[in-house]
């Protein structure tokens, strides 16, 4: 699939639009075989539904990396790091990589959607430049109407799976896309507290969002990455977001929700996506939160940045 790439970028990006699992599979597995004819690595990261279709034809043992999304990509900030880059950062220099990538799917609440289309918009910034192809199937009879159209908006390139026709999105703007669900965050309820916090009492916060944890019904280990991310958060907010900010932590839809505000600016698009480098000193704290948390929602704005993140009761 190479139809709408840049010229002078190898990378590929395009949607699989599909609406039943013969289409799917039509869709998919020419795609993976291709790749295997070719010698190049390929990973199938799906739902776990799809993912059994896969491995049924293809073959659980083909030399195929299948992961179920459901687990690997809960929190769609998670999905560049540790799923795509992870296994392209993994392979030979120079050798072409193909993945199959399917972070929306029907379920998928409104509370996760916005971060799953950033996700997608920013694979396009993440993967400039490499020779990479990154297929994201989308199941148009299940998914909102709405779903389909962003997609145009995040993919440079469009596939119907029956018909096999791909063409180039007149609609793509993946950075558009990405500003546009920069939504402000639904307030905080108006019974939990905001923690005011400083450099000289980071600890001190911290031990109030595990106390908080701990009375909401939150258990270790899930505890535990509340409190990694709560120090990655305020830490950051004292270094880069004007020396200070507040905490607030309370439990919603059977989650344990952990909110930090400053007075920063996140201006980085792939700001907490990038696998560190083993060189790399600090500059990780949005990457860990991201890694730990089942869901990372970031507002910014002129008056400051707010980050949320969700940990499953």
């Amino acid at each position: 699939m190479n139809a709408g790439a840049e010229a002078a970028d190898p990378f590929v990006h395009p949607a699989l639009f599909y609406r039943d699992e013969r289409e799917y599979l039509a869709g998919v597995v020419p795609f993976v075989r291709k790749a295997l004819a070719a010698g190049e690595p390929v990973a199938v990261a799906v739902p776990t539904e799809n993912l059994r279709l896969l491995e049924e034809e293809i073959g659980a043992d083909a030399a195929v990396r299948f992961l179920d999304m459901r687990e690997a990509g809960r929190n769609p900030g998670r999905i560049i790091p540790k799923v795509l880059r992870a296994f392209a950062d993994a392979q030979p220099p120079g050798i072409p990589v193909r993945i199959v990538g399917e972070p929306i799917w029907a379920g998928r609440t409104a509370t996760e959607y916005p971060a799953c289309v950033q996700h997608e918009a920013l694979i396009n910034a993440a993967f400039r430049g490499r020779d990479a192809t990154i297929l994201c199937p989308y199941d148009t009879s299940r998914l909102d109407p709405r779903v389909v159209d962003d997609a145009y908006a995040t993919h440079p390139v469009v596939v119907d799976a029956d018909s096999g026709r791909e063409r180039r999105s007149t609609r793509y703007d993946f950075e558009g896309v990405h500003a546009r669900y920069n939504e402000s965050l639904t307030p905080a309820p108006d019974d939990v507290p905001a923690h005011v916090f400083a450099a000289d009492v980071l600890g001190d916060v911290r031990h109030l969002a595990i106390d908080a944890g701990t009375r909401l019904g939150l258990v270790r280990p899930r505890l535990d990455d509340l409190a990694l991310a709560t120090a990655e958060l305020t830490t950051n907010s004292v270094l880069h977001g004007g020396g200070s900010g507040s905490l607030r932590v309370w439990a919603e839809d059977g989650y344990v929700v952990c909110e930090v505000r400053d007075r920063g600016r996140l201006t980085d698009l792939l700001a907490g996506r990038r696998p560190p480098s083993r060189a790399q000193q600090g500059g990780r704290g949005l990457l860990i939160v991201n890694l730990v948390a089942d869901l990372v929602r970031v507002h910014t704005g002129p008056e400051g940045t707010t980050v949320r993140c969700w940990f499953a009761l």
